[in-house]
């Protein structure tokens, strides 16, 4: 997608009176359910159209709210006739029922574009290939932490347009994905976050790395000069777009490699952020995220609390107290001196160098799931320096063994989230990590990510 969207949300956005006009929602997950929630407070006439299946959960939700929903088919004569259509994240601009709307001009936008019309709240925006549940838990943890009143939303936790409906947070912190900016028109981060933008959902951009990075970018679409705009000095991709574009917004960069007089570098061992004479300074000993892809989230979250002034105080104690969501990079257990990491969520190769990097101990590495073209080359210098035995888990191990066969003794193959922690916990010794990072989808084995995670952690209890 373009920065310069041809979609008619850019030009005609219904105004907030609908007068019971239909509105159309794609997709009845947690975002599709929680916008249909909100459209229907709002006096629209709401049908949510589902092509899979609907969770029962939410089924029960759209039920008891008095939704009209369809699941395993879309009734096109329903859809059409909406005045707006509100598309879950995950479905494609390729998928037939939206190349209809858009050649319908019926206007197609994401749940937070909905929402975001119905509060006036701050919204503090995070984006990146990674790190950005983890740098959007950190930053709601120490805003909370500091007393304000902030919700947390995007792709995690309860949807944004369910917390709009039933909250009245003064604040949010929304991690927001590419496939969400793709379909953000009007809507406007007060603070926007860019993290890095490495290649990812390549299949959803036509395989081109710069229409995904024009998507990321989109964070800063409709800033002025009275907000801000924090990203990586350090990313390459991030500084080849902003040579050739103009940003509104006031400028924060963060650095680990070089110093930097407004925003946040590294000095020795210690972080530092200036920021229009608020100054801020901790050691990364003192850090509860380590690594050094955590320096960076945890700067980016340090600027955003600086930009809101927030005492040093109660920055220092939450970066030190903070504990990682489930699934990144989650401590499982200790057992007979080995560490057990839960990294289920690392599902691009990406993802599982930063896990490797950021490991100080010999590591069982458990691979594999379903492979997007990965190409893992990139973590080639880790594996031989840090890993001492890997454990396929996965159908198809082959493009593993391969990329990996001169690089490490010992490669295994699992069929199961079970079989996969004992093989793992038989190799390992006293001292080493065994790290389920699997740099793949999961789909072939498990539900989701979700399930793989805790289908490890449920099999580490057991040994």
């Amino acid at each position: 997608m373009n920065e310069q969207s041809n979609n008619p949300a850019d030009q005609k956005l219904p105004l907030q009176g609908t007068g019971g006009a239909r509105l159309a929602v794609l997709g009845g997950g947690e975002s599709g359910v929680g916008a249909a929630y909100l459209a229907q407070q709002k006096g629209y006439d709401v049908f949510v159209s589902d092509f899979g299946a609907i969770p029962d959960k939410y089924k029960e939700q759209l039920q008891q709210w008095n939704i009209r929903f369809e699941e395993g088919g879309h009734t096109e004569a329903e859809i059409l006739s909406a005045v707006e259509v509100v598309k879950s994240p995950g479905i494609p601009d390729k998928a037939p029922i939206v190349k209809k709307l858009i050649a319908a001009e019926i206007p197609v936008i994401s749940e937070i574009e909905f929402a975001g019309r119905y509060t006036n709240a701050k919204m503090i925006c995070i984006t990146g290939s990674n790190g950005k549940t983890t740098t959007t838990s950190l930053t709601y943890h120490i805003l909370k932490a500091a007393g304000l009143n902030v919700g947390l939303a995007g792709n995690i936790g309860k949807s944004f347009a369910y917390q709009v409906a039933t909250e009245n947070f003064e604040y949010y912190v929304l991690e927001i994905s590419s496939f969400m900016l793709d379909n953000m028109y009007q809507f406007k981060a007060d603070i926007g976050v860019l993290l890095n933008i490495t290649p990812d959902h390549l299949d959803r951009y036509d395989y081109k790395m710069e229409n995904y990075a024009a998507s990321k970018f989109r964070i800063t679409q409709n800033q002025t000069a009275a907000d801000y705009f924090i990203y990586c000095a350090d990313d390459a991709e991030t500084l080849k777009v902003m040579e050739g574009k103009t940003i509104a917004a006031q400028q924060l960069p963060f650095s680990i490699e070089k110093t930097i007089e407004t925003g946040a570098y590294l000095d020795n061992d210690n972080i530092v952020i200036n920021i229009h004479q608020q100054h801020f300074q901790m050691s990364i000993n003192e850090l509860a995220l380590q690594g050094k892809h955590n320096l960076y989230n945890s700067m980016a979250s340090g600027i955003v609390a600086k930009v809101l002034e927030l005492r040093n105080e109660t920055m220092r104690e939450s970066m030190g107290n903070f504990r990682n969501i489930e699934h990144r990079l989650e401590f499982v257990a200790k057992i007979s001196g080995i560490s057990f990491i839960n990294d289920s969520k690392a599902t691009n190769v990406n993802s599982t160098w930063y896990a490797l990097e950021s490991m100080s101990t010999p590591v069982v590495l458990i691979l594999g799931g379903v492979d997007k073209g990965n190409d893992y080359s990139m973590l080639r210098e880790l594996v031989k320096q840090k890993v001492k035995a890997i454990v396929c888990l996965g159908k198809d191990n082959k493009r593993i063994h391969d990329a990996f066969e001169d690089d490490t003794e010992i490669i295994v193959n699992t069929g199961s989230a079970a079989e996969a922690a004992q093989v793992a916990y038989h190799l390992a010794e006293k001292g080493d990590t065994v790290l389920l990072s699997p740099a793949c989808a999961s789909f072939d084995l498990f539900k989701n990510y979700e399930d793989r995670g805790r289908q490890f952690k449920d099999a580490v209890k057991e040994l």
